[in-house]
């Protein structure tokens, strides 16, 4: 896809924590559409500020002003609002961003569906007139954490009730989400009627136990690699026939990238999917958060900024 040159049309608080920018495309023209609440001539985005974060979070904050022009890539979407006829939307914090563009569209369609919004506080929940002043805002349940209203307490009797052409979607921060999503199938769901997005990856599984182990939002390093879970391996590059190892503690971009080889990224987390790379002969050690179970089993494409070999060498359509 074709970068965009935007410029940075307005920002406004979205709450205590978050900045809500508009961007329009320099030329006038109006960008490629997107789904779930689309709107033509712009792309609107919530931010929140982390400062415990990697940086963007800050830049965003900090150094972005109305008027300054951006070359951006047009929206990929990895949380596409499913087909069902029923769709419950659970959020915490700035994960409403997401959800409320899929309530708006169901609305618009007469969809059947509920939302609820998990925060700390009424100071901030984010794009609160949007919740408040729109036709989704009449079927959404609001819960803030400072009145003891937590999903620990006790998830709200939607996602519990499993109809079978029910969806539930969930987007926030990964202790939130991994409750709410080990919660769900106790009560009855199975895991394809569950839709997630998370702000970070989760944790690669332990080689003792097969399981994940929690991550907070905000504390990857970027590089995909738990201690003590990682060996070496040879990516080969199809083209040339160049082997390059990939050592313990650097990712298959990193590698790729300090041999002069261009590889795509974006998140460099494995949440994005800027940068899978067709693979010809070995097996992928899959890390990442957006590949599907059906394409992670077929495995000829791999996510350069995170995943792994299971075999010595892996061969690269590159």
């Amino acid at each position: 896809m074709q970068p965009l040159d935007v410029i940075v049309h307005t920002i406004y608080l979205a709450s205590g924590t978050s900045h809500s920018h508009e961007l329009r495309v320099a030329d006038g023209e109006a960008p490629p559409s997107f789904e779930a609440g689309a709107e033509k001539g712009r792309y609107v985005f919530c931010a929140r500020r982390d400062d415990a974060g990697r940086g963007g979070s800050r830049t965003l904050h900090r150094e972005l002003t109305v008027g300054r022009r951006l070359r951006i890539s047009p929206p990929r979407n990895h949380f596409p609002l499913v087909t069902a006829g029923h769709h419950v939307l659970v959020a915490a914090g700035i994960g409403s961003t997401p959800l409320l563009s899929m309530a708006e569209d169901l609305a618009a369609r007469g969809a059947s569906f509920v939302q609820h919004h998990y925060t700390s506080g009424a100071a901030e929940a984010p794009l609160p007139e949007r919740l408040q002043t729109s036709a989704p805002g009449e079927r959404a349940g609001v819960h803030h954490s400072e009145q003891g209203d937590t999903v620990r307490a006790g998830l709200p009797a939607e996602p519990q009730v499993p109809e079978a052409d029910t969806a539930v979607h969930v987007c926030g921060p990964d202790g939130f989400m991994t409750h709410v999503v080990a919660e769900a199938p106790a009560a009855g769901r199975h895991p394809g009627q569950l839709h997630t997005e998370r702000f970070a990856p989760a944790a690669p599984p332990s080689a003792e136990t097969g399981t994940g182990v929690e991550a907070e939002a905000g504390t990857g390093t970027g590089t995909g690699v738990e201690a003590g879970d990682a060996t070496a391996f040879t990516v080969r590059i199809a083209s040339t026939g160049t082997g390059c190892p990939v050592p313990a503690d650097r990712t298959i971009a990193e590698v790729l990238t300090a041999h002069g080889v261009e590889v795509g990224l974006s998140c460099e987390q494995g949440i994005c999917s800027a940068c899978p790379t067709p693979v010809l002969a070995g097996e992928p050690d899959h890390r990442d958060e957006v590949r599907s179970p059906d394409e992670r089993a077929a495995g000829d494409r791999i996510t350069t900024c995170c995943s792994r070999a299971r075999t010595p060498e892996l061969l690269l359509d590159l």
